[in-house]
């Protein structure tokens, strides 16, 4: 299982930094987690298809990029004057969103109509295989099996278990303390957590520091801890977030960077 971080940063993109986007490869599925601004044209330079996608919460530093991505889907069945020939067909790819998410998508994609070609309207509606989950739920993708934790969040966030039957791996999307991120990330072989904060959240908008992310590590035995979501990226401050993360995880350690594949 590899894991390519298409984008690490929160809700404030930076150059060469798009907001959250993860790719998971088993070499037989390919599943992307959260899918924020920039992670459309990040996906683009990863070739092969996808299998499936899957959303965290539907704040927009974790799915503004679906339509882009949906409008991209639709490529095969689109005919310019003097272009090459698609085929002519659109294989819907599975994207598990929280509940309330088809109301939004059905006014979001007519934000801005495209009349000289309505299937571009259509996007999560022909591009993709719309299905609204509930926390808790088990969802197979080819040989991964996809569960959806309940955790702490302003707006409803789950975190994601993907395994292949071998490997693990745990993310957080966005959230504050839980004892339900011990249970996601019991045992896994790559913990993929938020550190958004290098303090404790007090404001109840539910962000982890990179202490608390540490913390979380050590009582559930990962293996590796990957820290993302960044505030910012200056040198100063990602030291600091290794530095607190240290203090309570004596594992393995890494910073999530764009561009980067690790191996889970």
């Amino acid at each position: 299982m590899q894991l390519t971080v298409l984008g690490c940063r929160s809700g404030m993109p930076a150059g060469g930094s798009p907001s959250s986007g993860y790719l998971v490869d088993t070499g037989r599925s390919r599943l992307l987690l959260d899918c924020g601004p920039g992670i459309a044209t990040a996906l683009s330079a990863v070739d092969g298809p996808l299998d499936g996608v899957v959303i965290t919460h539907l704040h927009i530093d974790h799915c503004y990029d679906l339509l882009p991505l949906g409008k991209s889907l639709l490529k095969p069945m689109l005919r310019f004057p003097g272009a090459p020939e698609f085929g002519g067909e659109c294989r819907p790819v599975p994207l598990l969103v929280p509940a309330g998410a088809k109301e939004l998508f059905a006014r979001w994609s007519q934000l801005f109509p495209i009349a000289s070609m309505p299937v571009l309207n259509r996007a999560f509606e022909v591009a993709f295989d719309v299905r609204e989950y509930e926390p808790g739920e088990l969802f197979e993708f080819g040989d991964c099996a996809v569960e959806l934790h309940e955790l702490v969040h302003s707006a409803p966030n789950c975190g994601i278990r993907v395994t292949d039957g071998e490997r693990t791996l745990a993310y957080t999307g966005d959230t504050g303390m839980t004892d339900a991120l011990v249970k996601l990330a019991a045992d896994a072989d790559v913990f993929l957590c938020e550190a958004t904060l290098r303090a404790s959240d007090t404001t109840g908008h539910g962000h982890l520091s990179a202490a608390e992310a540490g913390r979380v590590a050590a009582e559930a035995g990962v293996g590796e801890l990957v820290l993302t979501h960044f505030a910012s990226t200056e040198p100063e401050w990602l030291d600091g977030l290794l530095t607190d993360a240290r203090a309570e995880f004596d594992g393995l350690i890494r910073l999530a960077e764009a561009g980067q594949t690790l191996t889970c």
